[in-house]
């Protein structure tokens, strides 16, 4: 019943109306009782499902999970997430997605989960996904470009969440540079993009991103600067929905990336979302602290900073940036 339910679910998915009854039961060589028990089940997972005489049915409620399923049924790439893995745990989806780059997975490869209990972000901190209100998920890239031009690739990925939340709950995200996705001052969304590199060239990249969904509260320790897309907005967002927009946009950036070779195409839109824009800020480096204001980023992504010094770029590494008065 298993491979059924799943192809009946693919059809209703991608059917813009109502699928008849009769349809399904002539092309599956199944009876209606067989039908009607199918139907029963995917109601038993949370999907809301219209029934019509004479006019079959349609879905009209998805559950709030992570679904192969409705995310392909989503996606208009032709590489994004056409290969997809949706796991029902794993400790890392950059360690999974590393290990099938090694074992040849092609590019736009995609490991997604709602349960990752050994995440990492920036600079070796903690990023788990414990109880299903998170989605983490990584996607393999295999791009022709030297490593330094890599990290341009992960304000694109800030890029391509923003786009994709604003879209889904019709309110402003923004980004703190490099690639924080800020709602209401507060974190939902951190990206971490490792590379795997041969001799002087790129082998593959990983980039990995987490983002807070549909959390009703936050730990104590860290509530003043997280938050999730459903605190912030309102909006409970559909995590298949919302991985799917993603990866759309993802890929259209990306594929526009390849052909400049810098961010000279998406500096405005990022400007138009970089919460620091024309604030103060706190260059922290090296354990030393610099303020200046900052002006926006560079066609390369650096952060362009004014300082009584002059101007300057601040790149990437252990660099942190901080709003004068807290974390924005």
């Amino acid at each position: 019943m298993k491979n059924m339910k799943d192809d009946i679910l693919s059809e209703l998915l991608c059917s813009e109306g109502y699928v008849s009854g009769q349809a399904l039961c002539e092309k599956y060589g199944v009876s209606r009782t067989a039908i009607w028990k199918v139907i029963n089940a995917l109601k038993e997972e949370g999907y809301g499902i219209s029934s019509v005489n004479n006019r079959g049915y349609k879905i009209t409620k998805l559950p709030d999970k992570l679904k192969e399923f409705v995310v392909k049924s989503m996606l208009t790439t032709e590489r994004f997430g056409r290969k997809l893995d949706v796991l029902d745990e794993v400790d890392s989806t950059n360690n999974y997605c590393k290990k099938m780059a090694e074992e040849g997975a092609v590019e736009g490869y995609t490991v997604a989960t709602m349960k990752q209990v050994a995440g990492r972000g920036r600079r070796g901190r903690v990023w788990e996904t414990p109880d299903d209100t998170n989605i983490a998920f990584s996607l393999l890239l295999r791009p022709e470009l030297v490593p330094n031009d890599a990290s341009m690739i992960t304000l694109l990925a800030a890029l391509s969440v923003v786009s994709a939340v604003e879209e889904l709950t019709g309110k402003t995200a923004q980004i703190k540079w490099p690639n924080d996705v800020i709602i209401g001052g507060r974190k939902v969304c951190g990206i971490l993009t490792e590379l795997s590199l041969e001799l002087s060239a790129i082998n593959y990249v990983v980039v990995g991103i987490g983002i807070n969904v549909t959390n009703e509260t936050m730990p104590e320790d860290i509530k003043d600067h997280a938050s999730s897309i459903l605190m912030e907005t309102g909006v409970r967002v559909d995590k298949s929905e919302l991985l799917g927009r993603i990866l759309i946009h993802f890929e259209k950036y990306y594929d526009r990336f390849l052909v400049d070779k810098d961010l000279s195409g998406f500096k405005e839109m990022y400007e138009n979302h970089l919460v620091n824009m024309n604030k103060t800020v706190r260059i922290i480096e090296g354990g030393m602290e610099r303020t200046g204001v900052a002006l926006g980023i560079s066609e390369r992504g650096a952060l362009v900073v004014k300082f009584d010094t002059g101007v300057e770029q601040i790149t990437g590494g252990e660099v942190s940036v901080r709003g004068i008065y807290g974390y924005v």
